[in-house]
């Protein structure tokens, strides 16, 4: 694979999030994180990382699409 492949395909994602709404970045942002922090949950303690991921996934996303921007605003 070449250097340049990662930096393309980042691009090109990043890209495709450009025309979301606040609460589909919100989502996308927050089954991000939860799949990341399941999955070293799931790895830590001796379970499934890929388990953890989904439900740490899904947790995030709902969270996400759950939280009003007004709650966000810490003003």
């Amino acid at each position: 694979m070449r250097a340049t492949t990662p930096i393309l395909l980042v691009a090109i994602l990043l890209a495709g999030c450009s025309n979301m709404s606040s609460k589909e970045q919100r989502a996308l942002s927050g089954g991000a994180i939860g799949a990341a922090g399941g999955a070293a949950l799931g790895a830590i303690t001796g379970g499934s990382p890929a388990a953890g991921a989904i439900i740490g996934g899904a947790a995030g996303a709902a969270a996400g699409v759950l939280t009003d921007e007004d709650d966000l605003d810490l003003d």
